[in-house]
């Protein structure tokens, strides 16, 4: 199969995939906030508790007004700075895990946060930056089990609990940049002047449909 070249720099390409990307993290960190609120809402017993525990998510939603404002009028933010809006998000959320009042480290069930913002963040960025973050969000949650004493060496029960946490952080990390290497795959072949997908899934099924016949 001949190689294809794909039209776009490698500049261009990691550009087009921030600015089209940035609507899903938008969209995850939303989804986080909502997903949070009515936790909080839920759960809480008294204007006490809530009042200690909605500054979290007020702070991720005027951080996320800011960024969907800034997209929908046309003028997105650059790399570095969604990047460090993104870890300001691991920071929120570990400081949720640390810091919830009656459920702390690995009896917080927060943890679920991090599935969607690492998720988000990998269908955006490349295979060695996503790897960065996705390791840093596992640091931050077996840093935030440490700082509240759940966890220990000795891998008891509550240890393999949260080893089996972070594998899926770790999986939806690998996941959603898969994902993403597949479409740009599919785009560098679009723009590299290939055969169209239902051609090009013809000329792939030739083999197997002559094998059928004879």
């Amino acid at each position: 199969m001949p190689k294809v070249r794909e039209v776009r720099t490698t500049d261009q390409a990691n550009q087009e995939d921030v600015f089209f990307g940035q609507t899903v993290i938008v969209w995850a960190r939303w989804s986080v906030i909502v997903a949070g609120i009515v936790l909080v809402l839920w759960t809480s017993k008294d204007v006490g508790h809530l009042m200690v525990t909605m500054p979290f998510f007020l702070v991720l939603m005027a951080m996320n007004f800011f960024l969907h404002g800034r997209y929908v009028m046309g003028s997105p933010l650059n790399r570095v700075i969604v990047t460090v809006a993104s870890v300001v998000d691991l920071v929120l959320i570990t400081a949720i895990v640390v810091f919830w009042p009656g459920s702390s480290g690995a009896a917080n069930q927060f943890f679920v946060l991090y599935f969607p913002v690492v998720f988000a963040f990998a269908l955006v960025f490349t295979r060695r930056v996503e790897v960065v973050y996705t390791v840093l969000a596992m640091i931050a949650y077996t840093g935030a089990c440490l700082l509240t004493g759940s966890a220990r060496i000795d891998l008891g029960p509550l240890d393999k609990t949260i080893v089996m946490r972070l594998i899926v952080i770790a999986a939806m990390g690998f996941l959603g940049n898969y994902y993403f290497r597949i479409q740009r795959d599919r785009l560098a072949r679009a723009s590299g002047g290939g055969a169209p997908g239902m051609e090009q899934t013809r000329a792939n099924l030739q083999p197997a449909l002559r094998g059928t016949r004879s």
